[in-house]
């Protein structure tokens, strides 16, 4: 094995492994001491033993590789989600011991456990009112309520008259909410919008001093975090989505159709293919079952697909997971 390998994640394949690659799709396969210089290619998947003649190495085709490496995106946005409950969970029993604070005192608490609506926006109102230099918000679903809206505004315009920047992640369903686009419009300031398939649940990070994530699915109760280690990684969580996500706002990225297929048909493709039923679908992608089924139905019909099970094998031989961007 070469010395001179440098390790590299999937996503930046080295010029000797991709080389090696091309040659083995152009050709069928290769031999196995010719990869001895690209072991990211057995490592990542792009080639496997040929069970016929174990001296050969196989290419795995890049229709199914692809799909494959893009769905590690979704398995880390899945990995958040399970740490953010994780670690709720694991502090649910030292939070019952806390005691509560007085009405009216100043809580300045690492970790502090907010009940009920009118706490958990008086505390956020006080973050506002404390932050300088930036916002980070995750909103999980699609349209945004309007009384939402309508509350946030004053608290983000407050953020901006003190020169601070927002960045706030949607999940695509929003990208066609007039309401959401109209809320941002009427912002002045350092403010940017994108949108992924799936993010994780509800976060609010300022100034990344406090982070404030919900408890429970009603989110009438709350976390209010001040440690350090935690408000950082959630903030670094937050950064990793940002990087993967498409501009919404202010300069919205064209999602064009490809062959047919829109960008959500495609999000909902990858998740018809993990085995994943239409009400689970819906959860992830931030919209009602119904709208599920109506993009699930045009999928098939473009695909010509008369079941369910057809229609996970038309998905993956027709290759729409690799136009994924």
């Amino acid at each position: 094995m070469s010395d001179e390998h440098m390790p590299h994640g999937a996503d930046q394949l080295c010029e000797t492994g991709s080389v090696l690659y091309t040659r083995a799709v152009r050709e069928g396969r290769i031999r196995g001491g010719d990869a001895e210089p690209a072991p990211c290619l057995l490592e990542f998947g792009f080639l496997k033993t040929d069970a016929d003649d174990a001296r050969w190495l196989k290419p795995v085709a890049p229709a199914v590789v692809l799909p494959r490496l893009l769905r590690t995106i979704e398995d880390r946005v899945a990995r958040h989600r399970r740490r953010e409950e994780k670690l709720t969970a694991t502090f649910e029993p030292f939070l019952a011991l806390q005691p509560q604070a007085p009405s009216g005192t100043h809580e300045h608490s690492l970790i502090t456990a907010l009940e009920g609506f009118p706490r958990i926006a008086a505390a956020i109102e006080q973050a506002v009112a404390e932050t300088s230099r930036e916002a980070l918000v995750i909103q999980p679903g699609g349209a945004r309520p309007l009384e939402s809206l309508r509350q946030s505004l004053p608290r983000s315009r407050e953020i901006l008259a003190r020169g601070g920047r927002m960045r706030t992640l949607y999940q695509h369903t929003t990208r066609h909410d007039a309401a959401a686009l109209s809320h941002y419009e009427r912002l002045e300031g350092d403010v940017e919008v994108r949108t992924l398939d799936e993010v994780t649940d509800r976060l609010f990070v300022f100034d990344r001093a406090v982070a404030f994530i919900p408890v429970n699915k009603q989110r009438d109760v709350a976390l209010r975090i001040r440690l350090p280690a935690l408000v950082e990684y959630f903030a670094t969580t937050f950064d990793r989505l940002w990087s993967m996500a498409t501009p919404l706002y202010p300069r919205a990225a064209p999602q064009p159709p490809e062959n047919g297929i829109t960008t959500r048909q495609r999000a909902i493709a990858a998740l018809l293919v993990e085995g994943l039923t239409d009400a689970e679908i819906a959860t992830r992608l931030g919209m009602n079952i119904r709208t599920a089924r109506v993009h699930i139905a045009k999928l098939a019909a473009t695909l010509g697909s008369g079941s369910r099970t057809q229609l996970g094998y038309l998905i993956g031989q027709s290759g729409i997971l690799s136009q994924q961007p």
